[in-house]
């Protein structure tokens, strides 16, 4: 189970005591949340003029893969069978440095299977 944010409510009523003039330590200490909480409050009420938590979880870094998406494909379109080591070095020489699973899961989010064909002819007396 993950954490949930603490409420915005909780959040102004610290905030609101901060500017007030109470010091960190004292705003903690009547709300019962850490001193590092009310620090990146306050910090993020100066930078941003707000207090609503952050999102939490989900995906954060497919954007930067999912820029590069057109040389990829190509890259992968003109040799099918390509490896995914071979494809990252290959991106590499491009200018272009990402991880073997962030290429994988960039195959399964665009619902490309990479299966290998079948080397070996099937076998005419058995399973194969």
């Amino acid at each position: 189970m993950q954490p949930s944010p603490l409420s915005v409510d909780l959040r102004e009523r610290d905030m609101s005591a901060v500017t007030a003039g109470a010091s960190c330590h004292q705003a903690e200490a009547r709300f019962g949340v850490s001193v590092s909480s009310v620090n990146r409050w306050s910090e993020q009420f100066r930078h941003q003029g707000r207090l609503a938590p952050k999102p939490m979880g989900g995906d954060q870094r497919s954007h930067r893969i999912e820029a590069q998406a057109d040389m990829i494909l190509s890259l992968y379109e003109a040799q099918p069978g390509i490896y995914l080591h071979e494809l990252r070095a290959a991106l590499a020489e491009h200018g272009v440095g990402v991880a073997q699973s962030s290429l994988s899961r960039f195959f399964k989010r665009h619902g490309i299977s990479r299966k290998k064909a079948r080397v070996t002819r099937p076998s005419k007396t058995g399973r194969t």
